[in-house]
């Protein structure tokens, strides 16, 4: 069954979310842009073919260019020239939204400079995905995409994150996902709550909660594999000693709910609801 309609596209550029799992992850509306541009532009070509042969999209002999970091000065002037002649161009990156933590901007802008339409067919995106199910606040978050290779500027990233009150989301190797814990471990603190999202959306899809001390040993000696999102906590920079915090919420539970015992003793000490929540909702659990 054919999910695409035939329709005519105005001039311009389209980044065009796909899937980071699952094909069937797509909207329609990304299938009728992809069977409709009359020029495709993919950071990885042979995952695009496939994914318009999974949903039965015929390339009909349409120009399809690699468009990536290392190929950008030369493939970007083909692009740019595609819109000149009032052509419609649909670009995707490997897997998820293009320009997130994918290659894309410098298209964009030269895109924008050349006063040519830009439109978003927006969709899968696994730092959204790994915060709406990792279980950590998501009114105010940073997404640092991947962190540095080098070790002394990864320390260097964390400490500067340090105080930051949201949560904290980083794309991370499997290989790299031990030290990277140890290191966040020894910068946060071990009871800085934290989240590791492996192979979000895919059959394998695993994630793990816990503190940064209960995640650092457990992945320990694990053989990890698959692509990883990280979510740390956001800081807690309470005036008086968390450990006196934790006491006055463990005595408001023996008679109230988490809800009012969070807002009791936040209102009391003058300090974020939201945190004093989530201790209160470790505590519960942890007595249960």
């Amino acid at each position: 069954m054919v999910n695409y309609k035939s329709i005519k596209l105005s001039p311009g550029l389209y980044f065009v979310s796909t899937p980071i799992g699952s094909a069937r992850d797509i909207t329609l509306r990304a299938l009728d842009i992809l069977a409709n541009a009359d020029v495709l532009a993919a950071e990885d070509t042979r995952t695009l073919k496939k994914l318009l042969e999974i949903h039965e999209i015929p390339m009909k002999n349409r120009i399809l260019i690699s468009y990536h970091d290392h190929n950008g000065s030369k493939a970007r002037p083909k692009l740019l020239a595609h819109l000149e002649q009032g052509k419609s161009i649909a670009y995707t990156s490997e897997a998820g939204t293009p320009l997130i933590a994918d290659p894309g901007f410098s298209l964009l802008t030269g895109v924008i400079s050349a006063e040519n339409n830009v439109t978003s067919a927006p969709g899968p995106c696994a730092l959204i995905a790994a915060l709406t199910v990792g279980g950590l606040p998501t009114d105010r978050f940073c997404f640092e995409g991947f962190l540095p290779n080098n070790k002394s500027q990864r320390e260097l990233k964390f400490r500067q994150l340090q105080s930051y009150r949201g949560t904290l989301i980083f794309y991370e190797s499997a290989k790299r996902l031990k030290d990277t814990l140890v290191k966040a471990l020894e910068i946060f603190g071990e009871t800085r709550q934290a989240v590791v999202c492996r192979e979000i959306t895919k059959k394998f899809e695993d994630i793990k909660r816990g503190n940064l001390k209960e995640l650092s040993a457990f992945y320990s000696d694990k053989n990890v594999k698959g692509e990883i999102v990280l979510l740390i906590a956001g800081a807690v920079d309470f005036d008086t000693d968390q450990s006196k915090i934790e006491q006055y919420v463990k005595d408001a539970l023996r008679s109230m709910s988490v809800k009012d015992s969070a807002e009791a003793v936040a209102l009391a000490f003058n300090v974020p609801r939201r945190d004093v929540y989530q201790i209160a909702l470790k505590i519960k659990s942890d007595g249960d």
